[in-house]
């Protein structure tokens, strides 16, 4: 299915003559959202507010997640550290058929194992305290940050009041919910006493209430960190009912209703923000933690199989920032989410430069002039969880590493659906990349888990 821009010819921008030094910013980041999931790039959703997004801001199409899955991706957002670098490459495994866990998504167990896992890396239960995250870099600058949804960094001695946020809302210890309908929670007092709201709904109408009733002289940044579109794939039953009506049967129906409740969500912060009167003030930022568990096209791969090819590690990636980007506007620099950290603290007058070990570079310049990234050095995905476990991308090739020794090569550029391994045709630039994943595994410290010789 070709897959067209969210793009059309307009008007030019009314002119927004004054820029605020500290906008204030809105991170709407979503659970499982797939790249194409939104009307304007496949038809089968409703996505009317989320497509405005795309097209009046600035729509990054090559945009990848560090570690396509939650908990790793959420870390990464938070400290612009690479998942491999915060020994966090797996969704940290919270519930009770876990014996390190208690009922209540607690443990004192720092790191856990997975048995399907070839490399047995150990992995993170929670984001340690130690580490500097987005909010406390951006509290440093006078900005309030309030946190509203799903963490998946550990439990309450690690939740976001623990890392830096002012308040947080409706955030359990939990991956997924139960339910998207009450009570969304096992073994909670999360949101226990909301007795009717669907839970995506929920969680914007405090969302809405944070815009609205905000009086502070400080700027702010609101994390909105959905649970939808994850499973359990639990849409709301009117847009149920809307999408089988239109032939979609199944978890498919409940995917589609549970798409269209995000993009009921989108519109209504927007509102919220416009009727503050504070629209040109306020930067609103959507992206996703990894590609959907349904059909990713025009991609190969998805959240369950084949993770780190497009499909699931590539993802929507949007920034509207008035006055700055340009409606209408495509960038397709390679970026990656370790980026928005010293985005973050660049637009927020901060230096991304005083902060260790960050894995990615500032967007400013790009997203003001709508450049292209001159990226020197590949970006790196990497998981923990089967064979497949390494890509490197870098121009228009990408190599993809296996932890029992094989390496496939591609050209994005002329074959986005990863369908032509041209790993043998092209030995140079296939053993070019794997001695930079090589270096890349070294520099992290983690050559002794590698597959690759």
């Amino acid at each position: 299915m070709a897959v067209l821009p969210c793009t059309k010819v307009t008007a030019a921008d009314a002119e927004i003559t004054t820029i605020p030094k500290q906008p204030n910013i809105v991170l709407l980041f979503v659970d499982d959202y797939g790249w194409a999931d939104m009307g304007c790039r496949n038809p089968v959703f409703e996505t009317p507010n989320i497509d405005q997004l795309v097209h009046e801001g600035l729509d990054f199409r090559q945009a990848y997640i560090a570690c396509p899955t939650c908990s790793p991706s959420r870390g990464t957002l938070l400290t612009g550290k690479h998942p491999v670098r915060l020994d966090l490459v797996r969704h940290i495994p919270t519930g009770p058929k876990h014996a390190d866990f208690d009922k209540f998504g607690r443990t004192e167990t720092e790191f856990n194992w997975l048995e399907t896992d070839p490399a047995q890396f150990p992995c993170r239960n929670w984001l340690p305290l130690e580490e500097t995250t987005y909010a406390e870099a951006l509290g440093e600058l006078g900005y309030y940050n309030q946190f509203i949804g799903k963490w998946h960094l550990g439990h309450e001695e690690y939740h976001p009041v623990k890392q830096g946020f002012d308040e947080q809302i409706g955030t359990s210890n939990w991956g997924h919910p139960k339910s998207y309908h009450p009570p969304y929670f096992v073994n909670s007092d999360v949101l226990v006493d909301e007795k009717e709201r669907y839970l995506t709904d929920k969680l914007t109408d405090e969302s809405v209430q944070f815009i609205k009733s905000y009086d502070k002289a400080k700027p702010f940044m609101l994390s909105l960190w959905y649970y939808t579109v994850h499973g359990p794939h639990d849409g709301r039953e009117d847009l149920v009912k809307h999408f089988q009506a239109k032939g979609l049967t199944g978890p498919y129906a409940h995917y589609a209703a549970m798409v269209k409740a995000l993009d009921e969500s989108v519109g209504r912060v927007r509102d919220a923000i416009k009727a503050k009167g504070i629209e040109n003030d306020t930067i609103v930022i959507l992206l996703s933690d990894q590609g959907g568990a349904f059909d990713n096209p025009p991609f190969h791969g998805g959240k369950k199989v084949d993770t780190l090819y497009e499909g699931g590690a590539r993802v929507p990636f949007v920034f509207h920032w008035p006055g700055i980007t340009k409606t209408g506007s495509e960038n397709n620099s390679i970026v990656q989410s370790t980026d928005l950290f010293p985005t973050l603290l660049e637009i927020a007058g901060g230096d991304p430069s005083k902060y260790k070990d960050l894995d990615g570079v500032s967007l400013v310049s790009t997203i003001r002039n709508n450049s292209t990234l001159a990226r020197d050095e590949p970006i790196f995905g990497y998981r923990a969880y089967e064979d497949l476990y390494a890509s490197v991308r870098l121009g228009d090739w990408k190599l993809l590493a296996y932890r029992s020794g094989t390496v496939k090569l591609y050209n994005i550029a002329n074959d986005i659906g990863e369908q032509r391994d041209l790993s043998e045709t092209h030995p140079e630039k296939t053993r070019e990349f794997v001695q930079k994943l090589a270096a890349w595994e070294r520099k992290m410290n983690v050559q002794k888990y590698s597959g690759i010789q």
